[in-house]
């Protein structure tokens, strides 16, 4: 298996420009770590299968629990994740609790996700 070659600067100077520039809009370290977050939550395929699905469609647990084969416990277990992650959000009608995507971020984020991997 071949290593993959990692470009290296081959200067010594510093660009102090530069390093002020982007040290200028760097979030707080706070945001960092909540971004670094959100993508850990992103980073388990039973969630993202979730997701996927809710991007199509309002969904109920027993309805995710049916698509993906799984009992409602797991699928329960997996949205409050997601819903702590503000990604999903739910109402209730009557006895039946329906979730879906929290907002348009949470849908272009996973857009541009299938689109970034269909780019090549």
């Amino acid at each position: 298996m071949k290593k993959a070659q990692i470009e290296t600067c081959g200067c010594n100077i510093i660009h102090e420009d530069v390093i002020e520039r982007v040290r200028s809009e760097m979030p707080q370290e706070e945001t960092l770590y909540d971004v670094a977050d959100l993508f850990k939550v992103l980073g388990d395929s039973t969630r993202v299968k979730i997701l996927y699905a809710l991007l199509q469609e309002e969904m109920c647990v027993c309805d995710i629990a049916a698509l993906l084969g799984m009992n409602q416990s797991a699928i329960s277990h997996q949205l409050r994740v997601l819903k702590q992650a503000r990604l999903v959000k739910f109402k209730k009608e009557g006895k039946v609790v329906y979730y879906s995507l929290d907002d348009e971020h949470v849908k272009n984020i996973f857009q541009q996700g299938f689109e970034h991997l269909a780019h090549k």
